[in-house]
């Protein structure tokens, strides 16, 4: 018993069909008589579960993890038990989806992520020029706010630690800081350069200062307080600036360009200096699409790692063996990424549960979910649903929900299943 929602918007009529092909030919699904013909506020529900191993045998599933490894065996009985002796797999099923957010449809949704210790606040941006801001509580889910203001597509953004502004970058050439609560443009930042901004993060030990990347191959510290570039923060690349990801204290950031080149900086907690520290050629000429910085692989042991997408139809993960951010491939999982900026991310949790996991989108349209320390069968969940390659995921803080964005412009809220 399959029952379509309804759908009065035209092009939105034509543009779901190749979604919801897919997703009924996986799933049983029944709509929610109260969200029907708004757009951007359709909630589906389903009755089935999404995950891909519904059922794995314990006895011995983590016996095949090589001697010495750094994440809970299956003799860390405390962990094992404070995390309900469940696997992996139980832990990342999915029931299905929770909600569709479709205000951004037919212009691609580069970028999406939670705020910050927040199980229902989200952002994304668009290629259309705006970024939505979106509350998923109370019910119905909704868009919160839309930030208007970008001459050009809005290739990513950060909130901040406190989660009262984000910052945006653009094709423009302009970086904005956004007033997150009613959706005003509190600062108009131009690239000096005046070249198109592609990437940014915050600082994490000081909001005040965000690192830019743009497409003449630079890094700019930019103090947002002012506007003004930080004195000795800024560096070049070999390539156009496409990723980056400072490590949890703040003292090493990551750049990747579109010339298969990863770099690291060692920044200067007092100034904003930037200093050039290594450089890790990981393929020439694929470009490096996404970096996830991670101190703590599990609760039970300290393993900082950098997860990369590099447009090798591959994820790869890569140890931090030194506190200059030199890097060591661990593992590569492989997925479908030739030529989208697809991103990835290591879940939030520091989790009692044996394993470590990672998702990432893939150019087949999926959301794939890895066990890094799986030498074996590593794909732990797989979601489908998406109509275009899916390009990023976020968790919420308590990994209750999972979003994804795609290219086709759809963002899906999925929701963990509860036993």
């Amino acid at each position: 018993r399959c029952h379509l929602p309804i759908i009065t918007h035209p092009t939105l009529a034509c543009g779901m069909a190749a979604v919801w092909q897919q997703v009924l030919a996986v799933d049983d699904f029944e709509e929610d008589p109260r969200a029907q013909g708004t757009r951007g506020h359709r909630r589906s529900v389903s009755r089935g579960s999404y995950q891909l191993q519904a059922q794995m045998n314990r006895a011995g599933v983590y016996d095949e993890r090589p001697p010495g490894s750094l994440v809970p065996t299956s003799v860390a009985e405390a962990s094992r038990a404070m995390a309900g002796d469940t696997t992996l797999s139980e832990n990342y099923a999915f029931a299905g989806m929770h909600h569709i957010f479709d205000q951004h449809v037919d212009s691609a949704v580069p970028r999406l992520q939670f705020a910050n210790d927040d199980k229902h606040l989200l952002a994304c941006c668009s290629l259309d020029g705006t970024l939505s801001i979106m509350t998923l509580s109370p019910p119905p889910a909704s868009v919160k706010v839309i930030l208007k203001g970008h001459g050009g597509p809005v290739t990513d953004f950060a909130w901040s630690l406190s989660n009262d502004v984000i910052v945006s970058t653009s094709l423009d050439g302009t970086l904005r800081i956004w007033n997150t609560e009613d959706g005003r443009c509190i600062r108009e930042v131009r690239d000096p350069e005046s070249s198109e901004l592609l990437c940014c993060t915050f600082q994490p030990m000081n909001n005040n200062l965000t690192v830019v990347g743009n497409s003449k191959h630079h890094l700019h510290v930019v103090n947002i307080s002012t506007g003004k570039k930080v004195k000795g923060g800024s560096s070049k690349l070999t390539g156009r600036v496409l990723s980056l990801s400072f490590d949890a204290p703040g003292r090493i950031l990551w750049a990747g360009d579109d010339r298969g080149s990863i770099f690291s900086f060692l920044f200067d907690m007092a100034t904003g200096k930037l200093t050039k520290a290594k450089r890790l050629v990981v393929s020439e000429g694929s470009s490096i699409c996404s970096i996830s910085a991670r101190s703590w692989i599990s609760r039970e042991a300290r393993d900082p790692s950098l997860l990369v997408n590099a447009c090798l139809n591959k994820l790869l993960l890569y140890r931090v063996v030194d506190n200059e951010g030199t890097l060591q491939l661990k593992r590569s999982f492989p997925i479908q990424h030739g030529s989208q900026h697809v991103h990835s991310i290591f879940c939030p949790l520091m989790s009692f549960r044996q394993g470590a996991c990672v998702v990432t989108g893939s150019e087949d349209t999926c959301v794939y979910f890895f066990d890094v320390e799986r030498n074996t069968k590593a794909i732990v969940n797989k979601l489908q649903g998406h109509g275009g390659p899916v390009l990023d995921v976020s968790f919420n803080c308590d990994e209750s929900l999972l979003a994804s964005a795609d290219s086709t412009g759809m963002v899906i809220i999925w929701r963990r299943e509860q036993k």
